[in-house]
């Protein structure tokens, strides 16, 4: 007998990227992260220099490790002073591709992604010549309301906890409050609707859960 996860995520996976085409998103179906990593590191030149937003996926796929190996990358975790990560994170902007997840996305094709500094919604709206974004099927939801609820109620609340200390509601009670305290890691929400210019935008759906 067929493993009916697999063949679920299957079908919602080919649904989603036909839906994704339809926006102008070149996008791909991976059943799994050996495909999904082979895939992205089809779809980035070797000469590229390559930069990334804070994302789990990118790293539970090993596309991060591959990248450092293979291409010059503007990397903020080398930087030795505050001041220094903020001005590798603006060079980060005129990379050739950048690498991202999303933090939910509608079955219809829109992406839903939340900022606190906003580098990353940035590049992804503008600057880099491409993006390659890498999501499990964990983070399509029914509609764009649903998404957004996804990506404050359960995205933000939970990767607020892989920076110990941070100041925020959320990171104390785990649960969204709609804050704007200084440390607010909410400060942005972007809604993707549509990739302009039509394919610079590259989604790799993947049939496994990536991510938060």
């Amino acid at each position: 007998m067929a493993n009916p996860v697999k063949v679920h995520n299957d079908l919602l996976g080919a649904t989603v990227k036909a839906n994704l085409e339809k926006r102008g998103f070149e996008a791909y179906y991976c059943e799994n992260k050996e495909q999904a990593l082979a895939k992205a590191l089809e779809l980035i030149p070797e000469t590229d220099v390559v930069s990334w937003g804070g994302s789990v996926s990118i790293e539970e796929i090993g596309l991060l490790n591959a990248v450092k190996q293979r291409n010059k990358v503007i990397d903020r975790d080398t930087a030795k002073t505050p001041e220094e990560r903020v001005e590798i994170m603006r060079q980060g902007l005129l990379c050739d591709t950048f690498l991202m997840s999303t933090n939910a996305m509608s079955k219809d094709g829109v992406l839903v992604n939340i900022d606190g500094n906003g580098n990353r919604v940035g590049a992804l709206c503008y600057g880099p010549k491409q993006i390659v974004m890498v999501i499990g099927v964990n983070k399509i939801m029914g509609s764009v309301e649903s998404a957004v609820a996804r990506a404050r109620e359960i995205a933000a609340p939970t990767n607020v906890q892989r920076f110990p200390g941070t100041n925020t509601p959320c990171a104390k009670l785990g649960v969204c409050m709609n804050c704007i305290v200084p440390e607010c890691v909410c400060a942005q929400v972007v809604i993707t609707r549509k990739s302009r210019p039509a394919g610079r935008i590259k989604v790799i759906l993947v049939g496994e859960d990536l991510g938060f």
